[in-house]
């Protein structure tokens, strides 16, 4: 299947990565963008065979029509086991979310109990990355609403749904998240000063 094919090469090409929360937690996902076609010319790494394939427009058929694995279930389970998300949108969302939650719940003693109005910051200019002073946040976590997405997790069940729900509760068990917070308390903001708690408790 030149679907299959073409997936393969986009993850040894280093495009499909294993993402991995500093908590250890470990899942693979492949992110194709929409408009990704397969570049032409052998300098681009890419077999003459799969050059201008609509990589990213294939994607999405698979997952909105089935395109392929209508009818055989073999090749999804292929798809699946190389890391193809079938509720992209879902899956990549609590990667990102996991994440931050990660590097949030270490900067702050591994409790994770993060303000409902928490947006992951921008780095400084001249910020440092990969060193051992550098910039706690990865570039692709900017702008992430940490806080809403986690009171969603709490209030709504966000995230916790389907097969991997008790492995992702886990995961923010791990964290330290705070299921129950409570109303009142003070919360420390990225540089660890205190803020006054605003409408992020809740009465579960």
């Amino acid at each position: 299947m030149k679907f299959l094919s073409a997936l393969k090469h986009y993850v040894r090409l280093g495009h499909g990565k294993v993402l991995e929360s500093k908590a250890s937690f470990r899942e693979r996902t492949i992110r194709v963008p929409y408009k990704f076609v397969v570049p032409s010319g052998h300098e681009n790494g890419w077999p003459h065979d799969l050059w201008g394939y609509p990589l990213g427009a294939k994607c999405m058929a698979v997952r909105q029509k089935g395109l392929y694995i209508k009818n055989h279930p073999a090749r999804k389970n292929r798809l699946e086991d190389i890391g193809f998300r079938f509720n992209a949108n879902t899956s990549a969302g609590w990667l990102d979310v996991v994440h931050a939650a990660a590097i949030y719940s270490k900067m702050h003693g591994r409790i994770l109990d993060v303000p409902s109005n928490f947006v992951v910051p921008s780095p400084p200019k001249g910020a440092l990355f990969n060193s051992e002073d550098s910039w706690p946040w990865p570039e692709h976590l900017k702008g992430l609403k940490l806080g809403q997405r986690l009171k969603d997790v709490r209030l709504k069940g966000t995230y916790l749904k389907g097969r991997d729900k008790h492995i992702r509760k886990a995961q923010l068990d791990t964290l330290g998240f705070v299921w129950n917070p409570k109303r009142g308390r003070r919360k420390r903001g990225l540089g660890g000063t205190a803020c006054n708690n605003d409408d992020d408790a809740t009465n579960n």
